[in-house]
């Protein structure tokens, strides 16, 4: 079975090499705010595990790749409207996102969503909760009861609106908040985890030929060991690997 499926691997990396032959460039699209998914360096250069996976997989693949920023809230918008040939922002698979683009399989493995905040007292019934517009976590904290959801553009505003009481916590992904609570003496995480989604992968166009393409890169990642470690060198020896 394993050969199997290097078989399928190799043919689809080949179909690859085929693809850049007819293509001169494969746009990346990525957010460049979510560290330590993805974000702008010093220099001005995307960056972040993505950054560092789009271009294995790219180079996998044969594909001459360049990478373009664009607002989360307009992410998928942008996508289907060709201004960018794919979604590389870790964002998770749902099904409400997979009936207007397609995925390629998950690159992280699903993880905890995580409530960050002042008080470790806090109770979610009556609390006022910070979630970035159109993200799993918005979508969750709607559907509590007796929340408040209040919704920023960007991940950074939504850990502003807690540093300065606009918020009693910000809801997100555990590998962004982590980094973030244990630089900050002021900031803890709280409440249960939650878990969301299928996981992070790359979305494009409904029936890209790339899926194929980039799902045998990811396969070849996983397959060689690679990819878990990148995961461990980006989100620590506690993530979630393969």
């Amino acid at each position: 079975m394993k050969k199997i499926i290097l078989s399928a691997s190799l043919l689809a990396l080949t179909a690859g090499a085929a693809f850049a032959d007819a293509h001169s460039v494969v746009r990346m699209g990525t957010e460049g705010a979510y560290a330590p998914y993805n974000f702008i360096n010093d220099d001005g250069e995307v960056d972040g595990f993505e950054r560092v996976l789009g271009d294995e997989l790219c180079a996998r693949a044969e594909l001459t790749c360049e990478w373009v920023t664009n607002e989360w809230d307009s992410i998928i918008p942008n996508l289907t409207s060709g201004n960018y040939d794919t979604i590389i922002a870790g964002m998770s698979i749902t099904d409400e996102r997979d009936e207007v683009i397609d995925f390629t399989q998950a690159y992280i493995p699903p993880a905890s969503s995580l409530f960050v905040g002042t008080s470790e007292d806090l109770e979610l019934d009556g609390a006022v909760v910070a979630a970035q517009t159109n993200t799993i976590q918005s979508g969750y904290i709607a559907e509590q009861e007796g929340v408040t959801l209040i919704e920023f553009a960007t991940p950074d505003e939504t850990v502003a609106a807690v540093r300065n009481g606009e918020a009693d916590a910000v809801f997100a992904d555990g590998d962004f908040l982590l980094p973030i609570a244990a630089e900050d003496g002021d900031l803890m995480v709280i409440l249960d985890p939650v878990q969301l989604g299928g996981g992070v992968g790359m979305g494009l166009r409904e029936g890209d030929e790339l899926i194929a393409v980039f799902d045998a890169a990811i396969d070849s990642m996983k397959e060689d060991g690679t990819l878990n470690a990148l995961i461990v060198e980006w989100f620590g020896d506690e993530a979630e690997t393969w």
